[in-house]
């Protein structure tokens, strides 16, 4: 197990344990470790204090009120840490004003009024190196004051302690517990359960881009349907994105049609059945149809209709990804994955209606596009992930990629043919007459000649 230790990080302890502190590394890496799992951070706590820590490394900094100092690791390429070894020095909390961080931090004396304060048992589990000389052998101990290793084997979450004390000190542990729970496929015990149903509510005091994080990884998992129900169950999706469950009971059934569920089993099924890795565009498929329960009519024959969900739906998953603060480009890919989801694979389309599908998608999220629509066609019942009309329009599309889709660079006429022949100037009416320009010569190629496009411009001048 500490072999699996990088050559860095073990240098990192050794020094400080060599400057005659105690020394153990603790939480999340000692689970991983224990469990056989990669280790992504590398956490170290001692009884030495922030000064004493930077007096070992001259080359740590610290700038927080918690004990927590940094240090650069030297080999970055040895670990998928982000680069900093963090070493905290023991310590108690208390007075949680904001639901997350402590306003009284207090230094601890002992490792167990260390492991005291943390959330769950399976993070509250100690590892100290007994050997300083060969300190890639197996010579440690463990320090494990609440059965860590116990809950490790039953496959259960725990909270230390009284966990609804352990939710009101930090809400954003009613996530992690359910991500973690997701992340390992196990079981979050009785009364850690009952806390989280009960403090739900706490989670709307938390910031909203720590709860997206913990949501995307939640979908990063092997298990995201499971990690989304288990957030359900758990009411906390009532503070998170609500719009979800508006599709509870919204029914989809109409002879002839594949659907036999709610549009909320809908959406989680595609979750579930979508192909991509990628959280992001498995966001996007959990919520694809989103706006059906807004525009949910009937038609002349008294069944179900939905129409223009895919427009109501985007502008709701805009909305949504604003509140979760994702980034610019990630709240843009889910937004026209959404809304255009719906888009056509009959085998009569022309090649001009593949080239605008590419276009209003946008290249990189094509494969993305086919994701969804596989899982949308799984979540909805069908048997296989692909008909053979959208294996003949992928076949299409890869076509018009290669070597490379028409693009407005490849007009004939650029920007200063436009600003000479109407005697403007650079700005936006340019790039205005050059996409109009763009989107006409895309549904027909052949009319990318210089002749066609110089008539056409003064046309668009009148």
């Amino acid at each position: 197990m500490i072999s699996k230790i990088p050559n860095d990080v073990l240098g990192i302890y050794k020094q400080l344990q060599d400057s005659g502190f105690e020394v153990f590394f603790v939480g999340g890496c000692v689970r991983d470790l224990m469990t056989k799992r990669e280790v992504k951070d590398w956490d170290i706590t001692t009884n030495a204090t922030p000064e004493q820590i930077q007096q070992v490394f001259s080359e740590s900094f610290y700038d927080n009120t918690f004990g927590t100092v940094g240090i650069p690791l030297k080999n970055v390429e040895e670990t998928e840490h982000k680069g900093i070894i963090e070493i905290t020095t023991y310590r108690s909390e208390s007075e949680y004003k904001d639901r997350r961080h402590p306003e009284k931090v207090t230094w601890g004396k002992t490792i167990e009024e260390d492991l005291a304060r943390r959330d769950f048992t399976i993070n509250s589990i100690a590892l100290k190196l007994t050997n300083n000389q060969e300190l890639i052998t197996n010579n440690y101990a463990l320090v494990d004051p609440f059965n860590g290793q116990e809950d490790l084997q039953n496959r259960l979450i725990r909270a230390v302690g009284d966990p609804d004390q352990r939710f009101k000190e930090d809400a954003l542990r009613l996530m992690r517990a359910i991500r973690i729970a997701t992340v390992f496929s196990f079981t979050i015990e009785e009364k850690t359960w009952n806390a989280i149903t009960n403090d739900a509510a706490l989670i709307k005091e938390i910031a909203s881009e720590r709860v997206r994080d913990e949501l995307l990884k939640i979908l990063a998992s092997e298990f995201p349907y499971e990690g989304i129900m288990l957030l359900k169950n758990a009411g906390l999706l009532d503070f998170i994105f609500p719009e979800l469950l508006d599709g509870v009971d919204i029914s989809q059934v109409r002879p002839g049609r594949h659907h036999t569920t709610d549009v909320f089993t809908h959406n989680i099924l595609s979750l579930k059945f979508c192909p991509s890795p990628d959280p992001v565009v498995r966001f996007a498929t959990l919520i694809h149809d989103i706006g059906k329960p807004k525009v949910a009519g009937t038609d002349k024959d008294g069944l179900v209709t939905f129409y223009n969900h895919e427009i109501v739906g985007a502008k709701i998953a805009r909305e949504i990804a604003e509140r979760l603060r994702f980034s610019k480009k990630d709240r843009d890919k889910i937004v026209s994955l959404i809304r255009w989801h719906m888009f056509t694979v009959d085998e009569h389309i022309t090649d001009a209606a593949v080239r605008r599908f590419i276009r209003r998608v946008g290249i990189d999220n094509v494969k993305d596009m086919m994701d969804l629509r596989v899982g949308d066609r799984l979540g909805g019942g069908t048997q296989t992930a692909e008909s053979w009309r959208l294996k003949l329009f992928k076949k299409r599309v890869e076509e018009q990629l290669q070597p490379a889709p028409f693009s407005i660079n490849d007009l004939t006429i650029d920007g200063n043919d436009i600003m000479q022949e109407l005697s403007l100037k650079p700005g936006p009416k340019v790039g205005e007459i050059l996409q109009k320009l763009f989107v006409e010569v895309d549904e027909d190629l052949s009319k990318n000649t210089r002749d066609y496009l110089l008539n056409r411009l003064h046309e668009l001048a009148q």
